[in-house]
């Protein structure tokens, strides 16, 4: 409220057999309503936002059915990722037919985790290859110059 407003309510209270009590009252209670009206205006607009559309796709890995919940627009990256999954994990269960789901999905987590870390060092290996032939290049070249 600004000052003009507090001056005339501290006069009209001198002036008028309303305690002061019932004008901070008043008072607060205004500031309760407005602070009610901000905060919906603010979830409004919080709910304005367009929400990730999220559906349910059922997957099937080995033989067993898993509803997962994922972002519509990834949901061909997660039916390719099922179907190498799956494929895996059957190869997995034709080499041991006596595995439980769940070891047969531990099994298969652990030996793609190595494929992962495998490849991952593959990529470090061929980006020092990369660096020892472009230095190894520029060497030729510098020494090309030289001679020239």
């Amino acid at each position: 409220m600004t000052d003009n407003h507090n001056k005339i309510t501290e006069k009209q209270l001198q002036n008028s057999p309303v305690k002061k009590s019932q004008v901070e009252n008043s008072q607060a209670q205004k500031i309760v309503s407005n602070n009610a009206n901000m905060q919906s205006s603010a979830a409004a607009k919080v709910n304005s936002a367009p929400e990730p559309q999220i559906k349910k796709v059922d997957i099937a890995i080995a033989g067993v059915t898993y509803p997962i919940y994922c972002p519509v627009h990834e949901q061909e990256e997660l039916r390719s990722a099922v179907s190498y999954i799956n494929d895996y994990a059957l190869n997995l269960k034709r080499d041991a037919p006596s595995l439980s789901q769940e070891s047969l999905l531990v099994l298969c987590c652990l030996n793609l985790y190595e494929k992962i870390q495998t490849h991952e060092r593959n990529e470090k290996d061929h980006g020092q290859q990369d660096k020892q032939s472009m230095a190894l290049l520029n060497k030729v070249i510098q020494d090309a110059h030289s001679i020239l």
